[in-house]
């Protein structure tokens, strides 16, 4: 995993300026070196110049980038952030057509497919990826993003040059890019934040490449291409094939995504996801005389300070020992503090280059940095939830009915402290309305849907083009800050595929909350895992907590030269700070309550001053 960056401009030569260039390199791959720490390569040509940070997985001494290849004199370029998990097969099928390999990378790979299949190449490629090839042949760059949008890749496009970038950082680094948001960034940030819009990069001119798409910069100017979406079929196989089926996809999806030249481990909450994904990477290393390391994660004080609620109905630790009991995992019970957690605010906004899931991100990105100390790969139960159908508004009939976003369905809590003339110039429901009809106009539609089925399918269309967005690039960013490579089975396009037609009836038999999932780990888990009703990320119930942000936020009311002053009524924010906040009542997912909202607020107000961001 890695970090990548670059620029192109045809009407300009950078060679006879090279110092200046390869510096602008230089100062991307510094500031994306997080993502990788291992190593660095920079490249600069006439039109174009690479920049990257390499975390070494596989072929720790072969891979290394930028890497070319010469064809008949001309040369052509990779840079490449991500994993790909066929490797072997696309190797031996590019051998059969004549190739010959230096290395044993990924990356070589995926270049020689371009050589071999030309831009569409992309469609034969199983991984998470954000990839960057000049063909000095037709003088044009590629940009590639994998069909989940597991990797990012940023971009802005300047008169007559291009910048891109696996972050936001690393195009506020280059030369003439500013940090501006307008009217529609505010609106991105106070009314859907901590979600984006998809391809909204909220700073003013720079965006993110489409998942599932691919864009090419020549002469011609700048294109994007969609090579991959979920298309609506009827779903003809039986509930025991449907299981068969899809128990061998997500088995097929974990064990390729084992393949690392560095030790693995996985998280482990004890929910059916993460320990489904947990049980298979035992068993296969059980096979190989290796014991897997799983790690868990709670705050200090929870055992005592928890409280039940609709959203988390029970404690992780009882599952999980459970858990390591069953799969004699080396296990690692990590805790975050109240101060943690507060300090971590801060670092969350440099990981994302924007506000986050305040806490609910800052606590992860701490474990992230403990996990870091012992391994570089680690797997995930993540997007299970939106796939098959896990979160409370697939079920609830308030959600199920909502014209809106069903994790945000009353725009109050976001408004309840913000001057009524911003909240005027934002005009907050507009926005939300037209974000939220864009998206459901694109919902994948199937003409023998009943409408029960029909909304079934639009709110799974909203979860993974919104919420699991969200969770993935959280993942992304809290993993990548300290090197950590995080890999999502369950993001596997072959299961959002197959997956994504069958009938809810199927999803939740019985009505029973994923219940297709847990008929696939019947053979792998213990049945008190298997029917363990969904409990979300862990996080703090420790009233302290709320105290510690309350007093930080009486930091930013005395400071006249808060930037988010602007935008805040004085008397709301101190009646609320003066007010015990509900934990059961979210403004945003399960888990963003009272204490979250401070937390946000706390991050606008830093991400604003640090990243010294102008409106316009």
């Amino acid at each position: 995993m890695c970090g990548i960056g670059g620029f192109c401009n045809f009407h300009q030569d950078y060679t006879l300026q090279p110092e200046l260039y390869y510096d602008t390199l230089s100062h991307i791959h510094q500031i994306l070196s997080h993502r990788g720490p291992d190593a660095h390569g920079t490249w600069l040509a006439p039109h174009v110049g690479f920049s990257h940070a390499r975390l070494s997985i596989i072929d720790l001494k072969g891979g290394q980038q930028p890497m070319f290849r010469i064809v008949n004199g001309h040369p052509y370029s990779i840079i490449y952030n991500g994993e790909l998990y066929n490797t072997h097969e696309l190797r031996q099928e590019l051998i059969s057509c004549g190739h010959s390999f230096e290395t044993n990378s990924d990356t070589e790979v995926i270049l020689v497919c371009y050589l071999e299949y030309g831009a569409d190449f992309v469609t034969r490629l199983n991984g998470i990826f954000a990839i960057a090839i000049w063909d000095d042949v037709t003088k044009r760059l590629i940009l590639y993003r994998d069909r989940s949008g597991i990797k990012p890749l940023f971009y802005s496009l300047q008169k007559d040059e291009i910048f891109f970038a696996s972050e936001i950082k690393g195009i506020l680094a280059c030369p003439g890019i500013k940090a501006q948001i307008d009217r529609q960034g505010l609106n991105e940030i106070f009314s859907i934040g901590p979600a984006r819009t998809s391809g909204c990069g909220i700073f003013q001119g720079i965006h993110e490449l489409l998942p599932g798409n691919f864009a090419i910069y020549d002469e011609n100017g700048f294109h994007q291409h969609c090579y991959w979406k979920l298309e609506s079929h009827p779903h003809e196989d039986s509930y025991s094939t449907t299981v068969e089926k899809t128990t061998a996809l997500v088995l097929d999806a974990i064990h390729r995504q084992m393949v690392s030249d560095v030790p693995i481990c996985t998280f482990l909450s004890g929910g059916i996801d993460s320990s489904l994904v947990s049980a298979v990477c035992a068993s296969e290393l059980k096979k190989k005389g290796a014991r897997l390391s799983t790690f868990s994660f709670d705050f200090v004080g929870n055992t005592e300070n928890f409280k039940a609620n609709s959203f988390q109905s029970s404690q992780d630790r009882p599952y999980v020992e459970q858990m390591v009991s069953f799969l004699h995992s080396d296990h690692h019970f990590l805790e975050c503090s109240t101060v943690e957690q507060a300090n971590y605010l801060k670092q969350s906004v440099d990981a994302h280059d924007l506000p986050a899931m305040a806490d609910v991100d800052s606590s992860l990105l701490f474990f992230c940095s403990k996990v870091r100390h012992s391994h570089k790969v680690t797997l995930t139960g993540e997007c299970a939830d939106e796939i098959f159908g896990g979160y409370p508004w697939f079920h609830k009939e308030e959600c199920f009915h909502a014209d809106t976003f069903p994790w945000t369905m009353d725009l109050k809590p976001r408004q309840i402290l913000l001057k009524d003339e911003f909240l005027e110039y934002l005009n907050m429901e507009e926005y939300v309305s037209a974000r939220y009809e864009e998206s459901v106009s694109e919902t994948p539609r199937l003409e023998s849907d009943s409408p029960q089925e029909k909304r079934r399918r639009e709110i799974s269309w909203l979860n993974q083009r919104w919420f699991m967005q969200t969770l993935l690039n959280r993942m992304d960013r809290t993993s990548m800050f300290s090197g950590l490579e995080a890999r999502v089975p369950f993001a596997d396009h072959r299961i959002l595929e197959y997956v994504w037609n069958v009938p809810w009836e199927m999803k939740a038999k019985n009505g029973v909350t994923k219940a297709l999932l847990r008929e696939c780990g019947r053979d792998y888990l213990p049945n008190e895992i298997r029917h363990r009703r969904k409990s979300p990320y862990p996080k703090t119930y420790d009233t302290g907590y709320e105290t510690l942000l309350a007093d930080r936020i009486r930091d930013i009311l005395i400071d006249s030269s808060s930037p988010i002053l602007p935008f805040l009524d004085l008397k709301k924010v101190e009646q609320f700070l003066a007010t015990p906040s509900d934990y059961g009542k979210p403004w945003y997912g399960q888990l963003m309550a009272g204490p979250q909202l401070l937390a946000y607020l706390w991050q606008i107000n830093y991400w604003m001053k640090k990243y010294k961001i102008t409106i316009v």
